[in-house]
């Protein structure tokens, strides 16, 4: 039993050290919620070493970062860890439940806004990552999915600025519906990269696509990547095609229902161009 024994000790694996440490972190919300102050939580991949490092806040969609038994969902944490080992400090910020909520997917009113709670989140961790030793000043990014990829679009915006801003975003699949339809043409402070399926029938590529064409034309620094075939949470890990009938949808008649699930080629090439867009915008 003993030979046995140190045999497997022998043959187990050796663990290897992780290129990036990650950590909760806390910082307060910028305004109070019913009445009462928030304090947000955050999961932190922050590479080995000094450092100054340029960092990325995530925004999470209206399912929230965890998985129903709790755990910070497989495709979140895969992009945090892509994102710390390309140098970043990445910060995936909780901004539901600080407020009392798990998921406000199927909520048809929901108190957390896109243009609100999600923009002043983004914020917020702007504002405690640039405090840290180890962030690089102003090379900040920010990256959303769906409704935080929604909530990335309102922070970009010049009224919506604060400071320290962003350097450049990342939007996957937002919905571009109520701001493509504004009387007032979308615009933003810095560079903003969407990356969206053709085939979404939650957040729907068509408005995105013609919010950038106007943008552009009054000299946007805008750029949309659409994907044929690829539906809404594309990006997703070991997630298959499914429809889920109670979620809120403003693009269908009776307001309910979406398909979900990944598309591997569409995953690999926003991964690429994610990758490439923040290397040429934070770290030159």
């Amino acid at each position: 039993m003993r030979i046995l024994l140190f045999i497997l000790i022998l043959l187990a694996p050796i663990p290897i050290r992780a290129a990036y440490d990650v950590t909760w972190v806390e910082f307060p919300a910028l305004n109070e919620f019913n009445g009462e102050a928030v304090q947000l939580s955050a999961l932190q991949f922050k590479p080995a070493g000094q450092g100054p490092f340029p960092a990325i806040v995530l925004l999470h969609g209206c399912s929230g970062m965890f998985t129903p038994s709790g755990y910070v969902t497989a495709s979140y944490r895969r992009w945090a860890e892509l994102l710390s080992e390309d140098g970043y400090v990445a910060l995936l910020v909780d901004s539901f439940n600080p407020r009392g909520y798990r998921t406000i997917c199927e909520l048809q009113k929901r108190p957390i806004l896109e243009s609100r709670e999600r923009v002043d989140d983004a914020y917020a961790a702007a504002r405690w990552l640039n405090e840290q030793p180890y962030v690089a000043p102003g090379k900040l990014g920010l990256i959303g999915w769906s409704n935080g990829g929604t909530g990335t679009l309102y922070s970009m915006r010049p009224t919506s600025r604060r400071d320290p801003a962003f350097r450049a975003a990342v939007a996957f699949y937002p919905g571009c519906r109520t701001l493509s339809r504004a009387k007032t043409t979308y615009q933003t402070y810095a560079p903003l990269l969407i990356l969206t399926g053709e085939a979404d029938d939650w957040t729907p590529a068509e408005p995105c696509v013609r919010l950038v064409d106007i943008a552009k034309k009054q000299g946007g620094l805008l750029e949309i990547v659409t994907y044929a075939g690829a539906h809404h949470s594309f990006d997703r890990i070991n997630s298959p095609l499914r429809y889920r009938p109670n979620v809120r949808n403003l693009n269908k008649p009776d307001r309910l229902g979406a398909t979900v699930g990944e598309h591997p080629q569409a995953r690999e090439n926003a991964i690429r161009r994610t990758r490439e867009f923040f290397a040429q915008t934070l770290k030159n």
